[in-house]
């Protein structure tokens, strides 16, 4: 509910006490308690900020900047948070965009209906939303989004970064947004605990890291979650794979093989990920442990495990490894990690090798041998100080697949290679490649030409496959 400040009645068609707020701050930090959801529209502002349509998110010119200014300072003034905080926020969205209108006839402001729309909405955003984000988290075609202080903001767009005239009024604009998005999942960024990772309610994965490690301001990294659902079959229309290097992945997890997803940042692991999970029968139980629950299972068993950082006393963390631990009495039929980066990967190998098969994960590497070698390294985190060939055998016996995703230089992501692990030949773990990627030139639209090529070897995995009767499929697509 608003009102006008001093003795001046509020009008007719707004019966609503007088309401006067501290300052801006008070107001943008309250943000994080007013729930953001998709409720129907209740009025025409309101219908605009949810619209997605182009026209409604092309950026204000710096005049309109300027009566942007004007409008917001002069509805801070009129804003009771105490009793703003109160309201649903479907009542409060209309309550708020009905004041900016009369703010504006008040101060004689010359707009037409889509300047003021326009000048709503991002008001709106600032209080109820993520501000100068909104629109970019609306444009479907951006997959990244990256603040680097509140004048320079880069957007990802088919594999290529842009800049883009998205601006803040100042840092704390930029670490109030921060604040918002961190406070929403339970967790905190500030000066005593900078860095941060979260994510958005629609699973889009952020980070953000303050001063004073981030030397020009706070910065925040949102990578966005698709959505449109990205499944095998898609990734083989838009040429991230063949048609038979999909029918292979299709087949290991169906035959419920360990497979880890290798690749560098932003290659799209999670991604396929997600794609290789929807073949996991709907009768077996989920678990899934994340850093920030990111994952998007479709199965109607799934247990979301998420970790959780230390309290101002620096108690209370739950990390990746105390939870692949408590998963395994869970009674798991398989387990996921959304990103193996350290000791966990000994408690995952250990899974793998006590029944829990068709287990998933992802981590970082630039190709199959040398995401063995980071395994095996991760594993020695764990501080336990196991001989080399003891490590090794344990990732032969446990790991069954490793599938290589790569962004190459033309924005677009590509399987590189498909290799399975044999076994042991000595100290040396053997594997062998199925698919590789082979390219062949660039087009002249820009994009790479190459062949996702077959090696002709036999899979180890045959046998796996012919106890789920799939192996006569797996040896026609090799």
């Amino acid at each position: 509910m608003f009102g006008r400040r001093g003795d001046e009645q509020p009008r007719a068609s707004m019966p609503m006490p007088e309401l006067v707020a501290e300052n801006e701050e008070a107001v943008v930090a309250a943000a994080p308690a007013m729930e953001v959801d998709d409720d129907e529209n209740t009025s025409d502002v309101v219908a605009t900020y949810h619209a997605t349509e182009q026209e409604d998110t092309v950026p204000l010119t710096s005049e309109m900047k300027k009566v942007k200014e004007e409008v917001y300072l002069a509805l801070m003034e009129q804003i009771d948070l105490q009793t703003a905080s109160q309201l649903e926020k479907k009542e409060l969205e209309k309550q708020i965009t009905d004041l900016i209108g009369e703010i504006v006839v008040e101060k004689k402001l010359v707009l037409n209906q889509r300047e003021l729309k326009m000048i709503a909405n991002q008001i709106v955003d600032d209080m109820l939303g993520l501000g100068p984000l909104e629109p970019l988290l609306k444009d479907e075609a951006v997959t990244d989004i990256m603040v680097n202080g509140p004048n320079q903001v880069y957007v990802e767009r088919k594999g290529k970064l842009e800049l883009t005239d998205v601006t803040f009024r100042d840092d704390a604009h930029v670490m109030n947004i921060a604040q918002r998005i961190v406070t929403a999942v339970g967790r905190r960024v500030d000066e005593t605990n900078p860095v941060c990772d979260a994510r958005l309610a629609d699973g889009s994965r952020v980070n953000v890291i303050a001063q004073p490690l981030s030397l020009k301001g706070c910065s925040i990294s949102i990578r966005k979650f698709a959505k449109k659902k990205i499944t095998l079959d898609v990734m083989t229309r838009q040429n991230n794979i063949s048609e038979n290097l999909c029918k292979v992945l299709k087949i290991a997890a169906a035959s419920r093989l360990n497979i880890i997803i290798s690749g560098g940042t932003g290659s799209g692991k999670t991604t396929l990920l997600n794609a290789l999970s929807r073949l996991i029968d709907h009768g077996e139980r989920i678990v899934t442990i994340e850093d920030a629950a990111e994952l998007q299972l479709q199965q109607p068993h799934v247990v979301t495990l998420e970790t959780r950082p230390a309290n101002l006393e620096g108690h209370g963390e739950i990390n990746m490894r105390d939870l692949v631990k408590n998963s395994l009495r869970m009674r798991p039929d398989r387990i996921i990690l959304g990103e193996v980066r350290g000791a966990e990967a000994l408690d995952m190998l250990q899974a793998m090798n006590t029944g829990h098969d068709g287990s998933l994960g992802t981590l970082h590497a630039n190709n199959p041998r040398e995401a063995l070698t980071r395994l095996e390294n991760m594993v020695n985190m764990a501080g336990y100080k196991l001989p080399s060939h003891v490590v090794r055998h344990q990732i032969a016996s446990a790991v069954q697949l490793i599938v290589q995703i790569q962004r190459m230089r033309d924005g677009m992501r590509r399987v590189t290679h498909v290799t399975e692990v044999v076994g042991m030949e000595g100290d040396v773990i053997v594997t062998q490649d199925l698919f590789t990627f082979d390219f062949q030139g660039e087009g002249e639209d820009g994009l790479l030409i190459g062949e996702f090529k077959p090696t002709g070897l036999r899979p180890n995995f045959t046998k796996q496959a012919a106890y789920f009767g799939l192996d006569k499929a797996l040896l026609e697509c090799i």
